[in-house]
This record gives C-alpha cells, sequence and structure tokens, in this order.
C-alpha cells in the first residue's frame, strides 16, 4: 500500500490500515520531511510559540516506526499507473498494489515581488519564517479574512504587531457563512486591535527597501515590515490529472473513495466526494474530515465497501474565543441567534428553505456537537422544531426521539 501525503490524510490512512490489520508494506511518501504533519497548530500553537514547530505532528516519528510503516520524504513526479507505481523525482520507482492519493493543496499566492518579505502558511517552514518575524511593534498586512488569516491576525496582536487585514468582500468569511456572521468577526477583530479593510483590490505587492508596499486599487499606498497572504489553497490534482485520473474541483472520487481507477483512491483535502448527507459532492479542507475520510479510504482499499459521509466541522481559535461551526452553511442561508454572539456563549443556527443547514458556536462545543448529531441522523429539521430559549435541552429532546 502506497500513499503519496504526509498530511493529516496520509498518516491517518497508514494508522487505519494497521489497526485494521493490514500485515503488509505500507509506504508514506511526502515531500516534507519527518513524521505526518497536524496543520492547525502551524497557525494557532506553532505561531504562538506554544509548540515547537516540529512536534506538530500527527504521531510521533517512532509511533510509525513501530508498526512498521516506512515514511519516504521524496518528490512524486509521476504516477505509471499501467505498471501500478510511482516514479520519484531521483528516478527511484515504487511499485503499489493499492494507491492513495493525499496530496493535499498548496496556499494560494498573489504576484508579488520576488523579495517582497511576503509570507504563505501552509507548511511548518512557513510557520517557522512567520514566527520568526512576530514581535512588538513589528507591522504586519494579512491579505484575507478567512480562517487563516484571522488567526494569523490574532496571534500577531498576541504579541503587540500592528496589523492590517485586508479583504476583498465587504465582509470576513463571506464566501462561506452569511454577512451577519461576518460582522461578528469583523467586529472581534477591531475590538482587539486589527485595522480590518473591506472591499479592497490590490494593484500591486512590491518590495520597499526589505520592507513591503501595497498599492491598492483606490490608489492608497500602504506599507508594513511583511506580509501573510492567506487567501485559500489550491488542491494538488496535477499527479492524477496528468496519470488520466478523473478531476474536477479536486480529484473526483466515489462513495467508498475510489478515482476512476480501480486501484487508486483519494482522501482529504484534495477528494472531491459525493457526500448523502448533504445531498451534493463536496471537497472538504478540513482537519477532521481528512482524519476521518482517509481512514474509511484505507479500509476500502482493504477490501471493504464503506461509504463515506459525514457532517463537515470546523474550529479556530482567536483571542481566547474558541469558534466552532458545523454543517454546510451558504452566505445566503438565514440565521438565527439565539444567544448572542457578542457574548460567550453564543450560538447561532442556518437555516435553507426552513431547514437547518448548519450551526455556529462561541465557547459553545457540546451544544455544535449536538446540533451536529441530529443533522447526522440523515433527517431534515425544520428551524420551527428549535426553541431559542434554551437549544442544548432541545437537541437532548429531538436527539431521544
Amino acid at each position: 500500500m502506497v500513499v503519496v501525503g504526509t498530511g493529516v490524510a496520509g498518516g491517518s490512512a497508514a494508522i487505519a490500515m494497521r489497526a485494521a490489520g493490514y500485515e503488509g508494506r505500507i509506504i508514506l511518501i511526502g515531500d516534507e520531511p519527518g513524521a505526518p504533519i497536524s496543520r492547525p497548530p502551524l497557525s494557532k500553537q506553532v505561531l504562538q510559540g506554544k509548540l515547537p514547530a516540529d512536534k506538530a505532528r500527527l504521531r510521533p516519528a517512532s509511533f510509525f516506526a513501530d508498526r512498521d510503516v516506512e515514511i519516504m520524504g521524496a518528490t512524486v513526479e509521476r504516477i505509471d499507473l499501467a505498471r501500478k507505481r510511482v516514479v520519484l523525482a531521483d528516478g527511484e520507482v515504487v511499485p503499489f498494489d493499492r494507491l492513495l492519493l493525499a496530496t493535499g493543496g498548496r496556499a494560494r499566492v498573489l504576484a508579488t515581488d520576488p523579495d517582497a518579505p511576503v509570507y504563505t502558511l501552509r507548511t511548518i517552514a512557513d510557520a517557522v519564517a512567520i514566527r520568526e518575524r512576530l514581535a512588538a511593534g513589528e507591522s504586519l498586512v494579512v491579505v484575507g479574512a478567512g480562517f487563516i488569516g484571522a488567526e494569523v491576525a490574532a496571534t500577531a496582536r498576541s504579541v503587540s504587531c500592528d496589523v492590517t487585514v485586508l479583504e476583498a468582500a465587504s465582509q470576513p468569511m463571506s464566501r462561506v457563512l452569511p454577512p451577519q456572521i461576518g460582522e461578528f468577526f469583523g467586529d472581534l477583530h477591531r475590538g482587539n486591535g486589527v485595522s480590518l479593510l473591506t472591499d479592497v483590490g490590490i494593484d500591486r505587492i512590491a518590495n520597499n527597501g526589505g520592507r513591503v508596499r501595497f498599492d491598492l486599487a483606490d490608489g492608497q499606498l500602504l506599507g508594513a515590515d511583511f506580509a501573510v497572504v492567506g487567501v485559500g489553497m489550491v488542491p494538488n490534482v496535477e499527479l492524477a490529472a496528468d496519470a488520466g485520473l478523473e478531476v474536477s474541483n479536486g480529484i473526483v472520487v466515489d462513495a467508498i473513495c475510489r478515482t476512476s481507477h480501480p486501484d487508486v483512491f483519494a482522501a482529504g483535502d484534495v477528494a472531491n466526494a459525493p457526500n448523502g448527507l448533504l445531498g451534493r459532492r463536496v471537497r472538504v479542507e478540513h482537519w477532521q474530515n481528512a482524519q476521518h475520510q482517509a481512514a474509511a479510504a484505507a479500509r476500502n482499499m482493504l477490501g471493504a465497501s464503506e461509504e463515506f459521509a459525514e457532517i463537515p466541522w470546523v474550529w479556530t481559535d482567536q483571542y481566547g474565543l474558541n469558534v466552532q461551526i458545523a454543517g454546510d452553511p451558504s452566505p445566503d442561508d438565514d440565521v438565527h441567534v439565539t444567544e448572542a454572539l457578542g457574548t460567550t456563549p453564543g450560538v447561532a443556527l442556518f437555516s435553507r428553505n426552513g431547514v437547518i443547514s448548519g450551526v455556529l458556536g462561541v465557547d459553545s462545543g457540546d451544544t455544535v456537537q449536538a446540533v451536529r448529531r441530529l443533522m447526522a441522523s440523515g433527517r431534515q429539521w425544520p428551524i420551527s422544531e428549535f426553541s431559542s430559549s434554551d437549544l442544548a435541552a432541545r437537541c437532548a429532546e429531538l436527539e431521544s426521539r
């Protein structure tokens, strides 16, 4: 069994294979050295200096060694499906019986002068480089007010950096959440000293004597000591596409994570898979999906036929608050605030056509998980079923039916 990718999905697949009793050879191949990486700490504990960068691992290297999982630090140049082998950049050939593509994605970049101090955050090396720049009095521009950008901004403020966030949309998170929720995040950042600029266009990002300069579309010039671009990720589909596998917004797989080739599977951030609970195809870029989907794919590689579908769940830590989101919310959903988001705990339900589509909780993880369990039952839950007075109690009542 060969796994290409040493992130959460790749490591979780190897663990699941051994847990299922597979005794054959398992080879993990990734172009980042060391044991599989767990990326969420990179924008949180690693940037904050609370966790050594090399500890941002799914499990220690010894864990995989004890289970006889081989880890190869190498770049895969191509997949030879006819001969069932992967070819590495140095010419080495690794044969496979079954192959899992857990290639994840790479940080989306903007056109930038090559010598400008501009960073992205995807790898351990990225996190180390940014952490070394974070210091009191340093000025930072963050491009993008999504999860990564928001977490970088919050961490930078925690060490008294001067932070400006540039967002192309009218509100933070507006591509995935309704405007009312974007307002909450915007107020949160402004209340913690961030200069948040929305509806911003950028004409140029340039080096300015070792600092960075932004030429904005409205004619303004903005300077800072350094910048971090957090505008999403690009799924790494090139290996799959070049091998002739079906690709569309990721690597296309079926309900058991199998690609268009019977012996090749895909999981994690790169997999575009049907989700029976949501009623559509999704490519989910969250930690828990990568872990669980890869484990299911691994068991299916060993001969099971386990259809994978779960309700997406993601969390973010900002300014001492834990914010969790579950379900399939969209910018056009209706918002029902059951407990004020400006205080903690706070909860908002989302609905579409009168049916619950998701939930957001601020320091309300138990309530978020209760709503998520209801959604995972496969039933459609009318928003009228939920009382604003005690949402947790109502969820428990509905679960007991």
